[in-house]
């Protein structure tokens, strides 16, 4: 067993080969890569991304990054696509192939056929030299000077170069689709991701009850108003006009200096935090925690007190 220096080392050796197999994708970046670009956003049909072992690994997430950000794709594998699955390549479909040698046997067998089909075929590839880099419409170069692997054999450096070329195709497609913050939302509805983008106040604070005491109300009822509501808060408010806020630390502070009798205007704050119903929860979120606060006064369009969204509803939703 190695000494836990001698793996650390050897962690740091894998980090430092994959970044130059990164760093040396940079010089590669040409005509090439641009007009592949062109062609996948200008396509009618869909991006069917293939490959085999290894490659075909890093070619489900390209097509899972591809599908979230509005380039329809698929994957097919290599092997399947000449038993059968090839029949998922319709007419207007664009082709990319991942291999590292460009001259495996299934990829060998499977280009010609997509060739006869007419359809472009763009390679990813670690050989230029290579069957497929040849046959290809467009050739990406993602060559390697050796695998983090001490035996240079185990796909580690090539299939980090692959999946790099791969992202930097579907970044470029996000640019030219301008495919924007909200366009990712309707792809990403569930979880904590889709919840940031989609989930608005609206969607929380209708949950709460409403409390709120006028100005005048005494104390005593006061408390009563923010117990039963059980938010730990009350809004002061002259009809629709609101003029603060009584949290539970104003009461805690209040009993330090408890001159009776008080009303609620005398311990309230005046210059309470307010939050539009159609700002995206998030927003709430970032506020509440650049105030240090757990709690905003929901508004409308006209400053009108429509209720309380509260940190715990947030933490309920799953976006914190």
């Amino acid at each position: 067993m190695k000494s836990r220096e001698e793996i650390k080392h050897i962690a740091y050796q894998v980090i430092a080969d994959e970044k130059k197999a990164i760093e040396n994708l940079h010089s590669r970046i040409g005509d090439a890569f641009a007009e592949a670009v062109e062609i996948l956003f200008s396509t009618s049909g869909r991006v069917v991304v293939t490959g085999i072992g290894k490659s075909a690994n890093i070619a489900t997430k390209i097509v899972s990054t591809l599908n979230s950000t509005g380039t329809p794709a698929l994957f097919m594998h290599a092997a399947d696509a000449i038993h059968g699955d090839l029949g998922m390549v319709r007419p207007g479909d664009v082709v990319i192939c991942i291999s590292k040698s460009g001259n495996t046997p299934e990829v060998k067998v499977l280009v010609p056929l997509i060739k006869n089909f007419g359809n472009k075929l763009i390679a990813i590839v670690g050989n230029t030299d290579s069957y497929l880099a040849h046959e290809a419409d467009i050739v990406l170069d993602t060559t390697v000077d050796h695998e983090a692997c001490p035996n240079n054999l185990a796909p580690t450096s090539s299939t980090t170069a692959q999946l790099v070329m791969g992202d930097a195709l579907a970044v470029a497609l996000i640019e030219c689709r301008n495919f924007s913050a909200r366009d990712f939302a309707r792809f990403h509805p569930g979880g904590a991701l889709g919840k940031q983008l989609y989930l608005r106040v609206s969607d929380l604070y209708l949950q709460n009850e409403r409390p709120l005491v006028g100005p005048d109300t005494p104390i005593q009822e006061t408390i009563l108003e923010m117990t039963s509501k059980r938010l730990g808060c009350t809004v002061v408010a002259d009809h629709d006009r609101i003029l603060g806020i009584i949290t539970d630390g104003d009461l805690r502070r209040m009993m330090q200096t408890f001159h009776a009798p008080l009303t609620a205007s005398d311990i309230m704050n005046h210059n309470p935090k307010t939050i539009r119903d159609t700002e995206y929860a998030v927003s709430a979120l970032q506020m509440m925690r650049a105030n240090a606060i757990t709690q905003l006064i929901v508004v409308d369009a006209d400053d009108r007190y429509l209720g309380i969204v509260h940190i715990h509803d947030i933490l309920r939703e799953g976006i914190l």
